[in-house]
């Protein structure tokens, strides 16, 4: 993977945990249920944002990829 495609979906993985994060403080509605888990979304994000900076930090470093 490019590492213009790995910022690109550095940037949008950053966008949807502060949207998920903002989403998910917000206090539920009274007579509906919640059917968006945003908090789960948020970990996700977050470890889709791990994953992303330890795959840019393998690319500068000039590890050999594995797999």
């Amino acid at each position: 993977m490019s590492v213009t495609l790995t910022l690109i979906i550095l940037a949008v993985a950053v966008a949807a945990l502060v949207f998920c994060g903002w989403r998910g403080a917000q206090p539920p509605p009274l007579l509906k249920v919640r059917m968006v888990p945003w908090r789960f979304l948020m970990i996700l994000s977050v470890v889709l944002i791990v994953y992303l900076l330890v795959h840019l930090t393998r690319v500068y470093s000039g590890a050999a990829p594995v797999g």
